[in-house]
């Protein structure tokens, strides 16, 4: 891998991410250390991720399984990245959960039960187990993925029972150009289950909502994590 992507704008494009969600956490009476930062490297070079590494960020979230495998097994290929925790966050077959399960950290994108039941059975003994988040579709839009919010938290609790999975809490977006108040609102209600399974499910403690043009409502909404693509890398790459 070699550094084409330049080192000093990942720096800077990292330190403007970490200073809005610093202003975001200071204006929302929130503690910094308790929101996350996961860079979606969806579609983006090895070169790239690694200038993010060198610049501080051990997180990266992928959107596509087979992309996400072979940047896994390039990285670990060095030692020196060990720490990187890869996130699934895209949307999961049932015919692919076995390399999921064997590769990544976490999945965010488990939207029905027979996924969860197939994680579990497919992770390997030798590893921790799996990170999960239940993905709600919270918007009802019909091309998108994630389980019905009323549905969010039995399913939940059904995954939390799963030997080989920790479920660590719930993944939403809002739909796209709704105005502030609208994102908002379909924040709130990913914030409302959120507090019904931390109340159930002891392993809960993560919120993954918020991204790089709704950081600021997000947080103000109760994130804990947030997931950054653009305004790391810059614009995505054509598929």
């Amino acid at each position: 891998m070699t550094a084409s992507f330049d080192s000093p704008q990942a720096c800077v494009n990292l330190a403007r991410v970490q200073s809005r969600i610093d202003l975001a956490t200071a204006h929302a009476g929130r503690q910094r250390a308790d929101v996350s930062l996961l860079a979606v490297s969806k579609l983006q070079s090895a070169d790239k991720i690694e200038a993010l590494y060198a610049a501080g960020q051990r997180a990266f979230g992928e959107n596509y399984v087979q992309e996400g495998v072979d940047k896994i097994a390039e990285f670990a290929a060095n030692p020196r990245y060990a720490d990187i925790v890869w996130h699934l966050i895209g949307p999961l077959q049932s015919n692919k959960t076995r390399v999921v399960a064997e590769s990544f950290h976490w999945v965010q994108s488990v939207d029905r039960l027979k996924i969860a039941q197939r994680l579990s059975a497919q992770r390997p003994a030798h590893l921790p187990p799996l990170n999960v988040c239940i993905q709600v579709n919270v918007s009802a839009e019909a091309s998108k993925s994630g389980c019905p919010p009323d549905e969010a938290l039995a399913l939940m609790v059904a995954a939390s029972a799963l030997p080989q999975l920790s479920v660590r809490g719930l993944m939403g977006m809002p739909q796209p150009g709704i105005g502030e108040q609208a994102t908002q609102q379909q924040f709130l209600m990913l914030t409302e289950l959120y507090a019904a399974a931390r109340s159930k499910i002891t392993s809960v403690d993560t919120l993954s909502i918020g991204m790089s043009d709704d950081l600021e409502i997000a947080v103000a909404c109760g994130s804990t994590m947030l997931r950054i693509g653009t305004a790391l890398f810059g614009a995505r790459p054509a598929a």
